[in-house]
């Protein structure tokens, strides 16, 4: 496990070795601050009737499943696995109903109608300001429509690997997280549901690998990653609407295939 403070490390020797609830207690307050933070970058893809608080209290839940299934011993970085545990029991609930409206996923076509039309017009990939422009938005309202579709290719996404793995709960982030066989919540369909994932992202492109990687396991929003790449917010929405796309299509070929 990476340096905490030492009050925190005492927390965690002893939830650990005797099940002390107080030292349960304390570890969760400790670390809600990362419930805070992945229900923000969740509820900014979400429609508005998604409420924030809800998001929250999902999210609650799969940080005390994230500490109850840590090991410290092992040297994991703990933030890492818990923010993936968060937002995999937060997209879990998002996915148990239809949250997202009519109007959403006819705005995600036309986005990728808009995006195919200007790259074959200006041979090149559209600014943020030239995609907004021709699809009748300001830029605020663009990146609010790219950040809802993101969310939407998450949930689809990850409602693929829960069909993958009945009643695991699984997210693309936790199969990121997982770097060895001794990982919290290895099993043997894990591991392969994972070799399954690696063969399917090495077939990306390096790009691509790039934004599932900080999207997924960094938890970077569009806005981040376009940064950190040099590319624009809509860009980085394409390549990662395109790689979830070819990664739920391999996942389900490779499901399909005989033992």
């Amino acid at each position: 496990m990476t340096h905490v403070d030492a009050d925190i490390a005492a927390a965690w020797e002893a939830y650990k070795r005797a099940g002390d609830r107080p030292a349960r207690d304390e570890l969760i307050l400790h670390y809600a601050p990362l419930v805070h933070i992945v229900a923000a970058r969740l509820a900014a893809g979400a429609p508005s009737h998604v409420d924030r608080a809800d998001l929250v209290s999902y999210g609650v839940f799969g940080l005390i499943d994230a500490i109850e299934k840590f090991e410290p011993e092992r040297g994991h970085r703990f933030e890492t696995y818990a923010m993936a545990r968060i937002r995999g029991h937060i997209v879990d609930e998002l996915r148990s109903f239809d949250w997202v409206p009519r109007s959403v996923r006819a705005k995600a076509r036309a986005v990728d109608e808009a995006l195919a039309r200007l790259e074959a017009e200006l041979h090149r990939e559209p600014t943020e300001t030239e995609l907004a422009e021709a699809m009748g938005l300001d830029e605020e309202e663009l990146r609010r429509v790219l950040a809802q579709i993101a969310l939407i290719n998450q949930v689809t996404f990850d409602t693929t690997l829960g069909a993958a793995l009945e009643g695991e709960g699984l997210t693309l982030g936790d199969v990121l997280v997982a770097e060895d066989d001794d990982a919290p919540g290895h099993n043997v369909e894990v591991a392969e549901l994972r070799a399954a994932l690696a063969a399917a992202i090495e077939r990306l492109s390096a790009r691509e690998r790039d934004v599932v990687a900080l999207y997924y396991h960094d938890g970077l929003t569009l806005a981040e990653i376009g940064e950190v790449l040099g590319v624009t917010e809509s860009r980085v929405c394409q390549i990662h609407g395109k790689a979830v796309a070819q990664l739920r299509r391999r996942l389900v070929a490779a499901e399909r295939e005989p033992a």
